[in-house]
């Protein structure tokens, strides 16, 4: 039979190499821990960083759509305007057309001859 003793010997051995490896992996393990850690900051930092820029992208675009908002009624209140007077310039337009293609308005100051041929003689006019 064996010996009780040397076999827990080298059963003693055997265990005191397999710490070895188990310390050896457990400070590996370790290091790739610290280095995961390391890794998942540098990324909230990052996630944090572009949370940020988003945010205030968004403030930009709230304030740039209440400025566009703003321009728009300013556009619209000029068209309108500009409406009022196109269609008061055809009114007249309209007016002194008609005065002076009426050959029996005269002037003030009146003559049998028509307004436009009264207030520029030079004017060669064509009948048509």
């Amino acid at each position: 039979m064996a010996d009780p003793n040397n076999d827990l010997e080298a059963r003693v051995t055997a265990l005191e190499s397999q710490i070895r490896l188990v310390r050896a992996d457990a400070a590996a393990a370790r290091v790739l821990a610290g280095g995961a850690d390391r890794d998942v900051s540098a990324l909230a930092a990052k996630l944090d960083a572009h949370t940020r820029v988003l945010n205030a992208l968004r403030e930009t675009q709230l304030e740039q759509g209440i400025a566009i908002g703003e321009l728009s009624h300013r556009v619209d209140g000029l068209e309108h305007e500009m409406r009022q007077g196109f269609a008061m310039m055809a009114t007249g337009m309209a007016r002194i057309t008609a005065l002076l293609e009426d050959p029996s308005w005269t002037s003030p100051h009146a003559t049998s001859a028509p307004l436009c041929e009264r207030e520029f003689p030079d004017l060669q006019h064509t009948a048509t």
